[in-house]
């Protein structure tokens, strides 16, 4: 086992140096082999996972039922994305142009997807920073890769305000240290394993100083209110597989230190501490999102703040801190990324087709585009926790949990607010899937992932395409592209495998995991 981690922590560096360097189409090979070889491996440390052992490499890299769950789900992001990107990725009639391109979008993406999966496995609070770091830096520069003013402004604006945050989080790390050196732990790394053994010892008022600090700071990348300035913009402007990315994996990446913090905290600060500021982070980020998400207009910015509903759903079921709950919670995890995912592709397939992301110049997509038109309709349920759907097992979970553990006006603020957000994306769905056709004219697509006039995949042709859909403004009926509905596709099939019977390995990794977060490992 310690050779496949080793190999998961390689095998997507190795692809981006490869992708710098070759051709289009040995770019889109090797992209696919090492997304699937990475998928593949993590999968395999599942069994070791589920049983609870962990895993080490050197010391470096650790690995255990917590760190699979996020590593897991960033490697099921990274091959749904890769696959969706072979589609989406547009040719272009300057080849020179095209070739630059091709080169910083495949070499970010791989590099961006193996700093996320570095993540949850690095062994160290200290490198765990690092890794952080690193998500931020190639992030920002995946944003920016349109170069339009827009997507120049978003990345300037995540950058600068996830550095702040990650000044802060750097700043809990020091508060960790120093309670940990004065329990024994005199490592400069902070190797999480010591931490955690030691973490009873810890001097109370500092570990609840370095939690608060870490949330704020880290926080900042989940995207929780009030920090969650720079996510709609991102995600808006970023080409599609890339915001399925951030969404889908970055999120739950950052989430992932906070919950190592919270591991940390709970022995000495008190699980009432923990609890009482996750609660709050959790209900504002949900209060604030649901409403938005029930007046958006951009098809990607409600998406956006979808995700900023569904991070405070997650960080409130993790303040319940039962087990049913916790399970719930890492559960969700697993179903936002593959939500988020799909309905992020879906929403490439319709800004591809008509050439627009405002919601109210889209109608018609379930004429025009007979796969992802229904496809997409069924993401955005399964995002609003619509059976039989994996998040609406998980959000079940965690209302139970919550219940369970006395928790009943949370866990009532909670469905109330959740279902506002899922009203809103109810709207959305009538809005661009349902809503007869207008007519209008749609305009040339010249943002994130346009091509040429009449190249493959744009807006008025692609694959599959037939009739001209009534009233579509001459509109083709048809698919952009089989590989951006194979990735959506996809995610709905991860979708209702989990939500329907997850696999008995799963529901093992799950509740070893849920004990993890009480701190044991």
């Amino acid at each position: 086992m310690t050779s496949v981690l080793i190999a998961v922590s390689v095998i997507p560096l190795v692809a981006g140096a490869i992708c710098y360097l070759a051709g289009r189409r040995l770019q889109r090979v090797v992209s696919i082999a090492a997304a699937a070889s990475t998928f593949g491996l993590v999968m395999a440390l599942l069994p070791s996972a589920s049983a609870g052992h962990v895993v080490h490499a050197g010391a470096l890299l650790r690995l255990g039922p917590l760190s699979e769950i996020f590593a897991g789900t960033s490697a099921l992001v990274y091959l749904l994305g890769i696959v969706h990107s072979v589609g989406y990725v547009p040719r272009r009639d300057d080849r020179e142009e095209m070739r630059r391109y091709d080169r910083r979008y495949f070499c970010g993406y791989h590099l961006f997807a193996w700093a996320l999966i570095l993540v949850p496995v690095l062994s160290s609070l200290a490198f765990v920073w690092i890794a952080i770091e690193a998500t931020t830096v190639v992030s920002a520069l995946l944003v920016a890769i349109e170069r339009n003013d827009r997507a120049l402004e978003a990345a300037w604006k995540y950058l600068l305000l996830a550095e702040m945050g990650l000044g802060v989080g750097l700043v809990a790390i020091l508060f960790c240290y120093h309670a940990a050196s004065f329990a024994g732990v005199h490592d400069g790394l902070l190797p999480i394993g010591a931490l955690l053994s030691h973490a009873d010892r810890f001097s109370p008022e500092t570990i609840q100083i370095a939690f608060v600090l870490a949330v704020f700071g880290f926080g900042t990348k989940i995207g929780l209110v009030p920090l969650h300035w720079w996510l709609p913009d991102a995600h808006s402007e970023a080409p599609t597989s890339v915001s399925a990315l951030l969404s889908g994996a970055l999120l739950a990446t950052s989430l992932y230190v906070v919950f190592r913090f919270a591991q940390i905290t709970r022995p000495a600060g008190g699980a009432w501490f923990v609890h009482d500021v996750l609660l709050a982070f959790g209900v504002a980020s949900l209060a604030f999102a649901a409403v938005v998400v029930l007046v958006s207009r951009d098809i990607k910015r409600l998406l956006a703040y979808s995700s900023i509903e569904q991070m405070g759903i997650i960080v409130i079921g993790a303040s319940f801190a039962s087990p049913l709950a916790l399970a719930g919670v890492l559960l969700q995890v697993i179903a936002h990324g593959a939500a988020k995912s799909g309905a992020f592709f879906g929403a490439g397939s319709f800004m591809r087709k008509y050439g627009t992301k405002d919601l109210a110049k889209m109608a018609g997509g379930l004429t025009l585009l007979p796969w992802s038109g229904p496809a997409f309709v069924l993401a955005l349920l399964a995002l609003g926790g619509f059976p039989p759907f994996a998040i609406f097992r998980s959000e079940m979970s965690i209302v139970a949990g919550g219940l369970r553990s006395g928790e009943d006006a949370a866990a009532v603020v909670l469905v109330a607010l959740a279902s506002v957000a899922f009203l809103g994306l109810t709207l959305a769905i009538v809005r661009s899937a349902i809503a007869p056709t207008t007519g209008a004219m749609a305009q040339p697509f010249t943002g994130e992932g346009a091509g040429p006039p009449g190249a493959a995949g744009g807006t008025r042709q692609g694959a599959g395409s037939g009739a001209v859909g009534p009233g579509s403004g001459g509109l083709l009926r048809g698919e952009p592209s089989w590989w951006m509905l194979a990735a959506l596709l996809a995610s709905l099939l991860v979708l209702v495998v989990l939500g329907v019977h997850p696999p008995a390995m799963v529901s093992h990794l799950l509740a070893r995991a849920a004990a993890n977060l009480g701190g044991r490992r």
